[in-house]
């Protein structure tokens, strides 16, 4: 299974390492990203395979809101699925 990560928030030093470790802790592998800075604003998007993840996507979600909130960005994840389907015509 995959799903998207998005992260949003004001530009620091670390953001993509923090989240990275976050992800890489559970074992969920980053398959593609994408992020800019905006201004003083910082936007990624990653593409993310749950394969190998070493727990629920509830318990994986919940870890990633914790790293959010330590690193004050917004952090969230969806299953692919799940967003296609938002994102159909």
């Amino acid at each position: 299974m995959r799903a998207i990560v998005t992260v949003t928030g004001k530009d620091k030093t670390g953001i993509i390492a923090r989240v990275s470790a976050a992800l890489s802790e559970h074992g969920v592998n980053i398959l593609d990203i994408s992020q800019t800075v905006l201004q003083d604003y910082f936007a990624m998007i990653m593409l993310v395979d749950l394969e190998g993840c070493d727990v629920s996507f509830g318990v994986l979600s919940d870890s990633i809101s914790e790293t959010a909130k330590s690193i004050c960005m917004d952090i969230r994840i969806m299953r692919e699925e799940i967003f296609d389907a938002m994102h159909r015509l």
